[in-house]
């Protein structure tokens, strides 16, 4: 059996309002596993509950019931967090040392002890684009670089574990694209990452199995794989002077169709026949469509 990176059983919290208030249940007796190696994409709309979790995880606040560990170790406890890289959904960088200074002060704080220590570092901060600002101060850096800054310095201490809450924020399409790539090898590579994204292709392709929750409830565990199951069906997109049978219009010129998942090829076959120009092949059910299905259910 693989090693569980975090394991969490019937987790509550709740959070007490004022005297005009009833206290707000944030988390209501979730649990989870997520296996060492694995990529698990945690996702819900705002207020789901995702940073509540991710705060219980990261010992910065205690549950109200249930309990979560990482690796085995109780996260009340601070040696859960060695090994452990996070970086929240907004960042809170200490704006008066520069990128460099962090990534070796976070080094120090996770006792590795590397033989080239600053050249460890700047290669983290030149794989980010921070190499030419890591002498600069933090102070005045713009959302995108702040966030880059955060994810050099999680990923530098050498993390068995990840926890990132929304990575994504704030990155420009390039900088999306790269930080993707890097969460990709990381995990091609045996870490383990947990992380939240309202990008949900992001979801679809990293990780291996996601968590949809919705007002505190975890309501869905399970791979985009298993989105449809053997009855997946698959929407083609073309463009062609005449449809073929079957197709419905969609625009001038442009039409598509819905197949089972098993007839792709002979469609694609018969498009090529018909002379028509492929436009897109994609799942009918996507990781957005399931989200918004289970969210627009409670409206």
């Amino acid at each position: 059996m693989k090693e569980l990176a975090i394991r969490i059983d019937g987790l509550s919290k709740v959070y007490s309002r004022t005297l005009k208030s009833p206290p707000f249940r944030a988390l209501e007796s979730i649990s989870l596993e997520v296996a060492a190696g694995e990529v698990f994409g945690f996702i819900g709309p705002n207020g789901a509950g995702k940073s509540t979790t991710i705060k219980i995880l990261t010992g910065a606040i205690s549950p109200s019931s249930g309990s979560a560990s990482l690796f085995g170790v109780d996260v009340s406890a601070p040696e859960a967090r060695m090994g452990l890289g996070y970086v929240p959904e907004n960042p809170s960088l200490p704006d008066y040392l520069t990128p460099l200074e962090i990534l070796e002060m976070s080094l120090h704080l996770h006792r590795l002890h590397l033989p080239q220590p600053r050249q460890h570092c700047m290669e983290w901060l030149e794989r980010f684009g921070l190499g030419k600002v890591a002498n600069k101060v933090v102070r005045g850096f713009s959302k995108g670089m702040a966030q880059r800054t955060a994810l050099a310095n999680a990923l530098a201490v050498q993390p068995r574990l990840l926890i990132l809450d929304e990575p994504l924020s704030g990155l420009d399409p390039i900088g999306r694209r790269d930080v993707v790539d890097i969460l990709s090898e990381y995990a091609q590579a045996g870490g383990t990452l947990f992380f939240t994204s309202h990008v949900l292709h992001d979801v679809e392709r990293l990780a291996h199995r996601y968590g949809l929750i919705h007002q505190g409830k975890l309501t869905a565990v399970r791979s985009p794989a298993e989105l449809a199951g053997d009855d997946e069906l698959v929407t083609i997109r073309s463009r062609g002077e005449q449809p073929l049978e079957g197709m419905r219009e969609e625009a001038p010129g442009r039409w598509y169709i819905e197949v089972p998942a098993n007839t792709v090829w002979m469609m694609l076959h018969r498009l090529e026949q018909g002379g028509h120009t492929l436009i897109e092949v994609r799942p009918v059910l996507s990781l957005e469509s399931a989200f918004m299905r289970v969210v627009l259910a409670d409206a």
